[in-house]
């Protein structure tokens, strides 16, 4: 099948014009053509590959170090800056309720869950108030 599909390229390309041949065997030349790699999916068996362990949930600083400071240190898309009192004040002011409504599903240019889409609800809740206890 490998070396009927090799030929049939090598007759494609001969066909409208250009008559190289890839260098090496047969084999060496499938070997080229195999998958690079493998995905390996939490709860897929996968054989050999290990799949890594979650160490337990991440506190709010280390989902807003990973994901949230991008944005919120720099102001990109006019993301309240980290550490301001006066922008979050006012986001506070409408509740953790709202916030965490704008943190799940995004607002503005900001994404759901700020990219971080394997985070949980109460890791992005932590986040939030990491972002919050560090704009009094």
């Amino acid at each position: 099948m490998k070396r009927s599909l090799v030929l049939a390229c090598a007759c494609l390309l001969a066909g409208i014009g250009i008559s190289a041949i890839p260098p090496g065997t047969d084999d060496e030349i499938s070997a080229r053509l195999e998958p690079f790699g493998n995905v390996c999916r939490a709860g897929d068996d996968c054989g050999t590959v290990a799949v890594a362990a979650a160490s337990g949930p991440l506190s709010g600083q280390q989902v807003y170090d990973q994901f949230c400071f991008a944005c919120h240190m720099t102001g990109v898309g006019d993301a309240p800056l980290f550490g301001d009192a006066a922008a979050w004040g006012e986001r506070a002011e409408k509740g953790m309720d709202v916030l965490m409504a704008s943190t799940i599903n995004g607002i503005n240019t900001m994404p759901a869950k700020g990219t971080c889409m394997n985070c949980s609800d109460d890791e992005l809740e932590a986040a939030v108030t990491y972002i919050l206890d560090n704009a009094q």
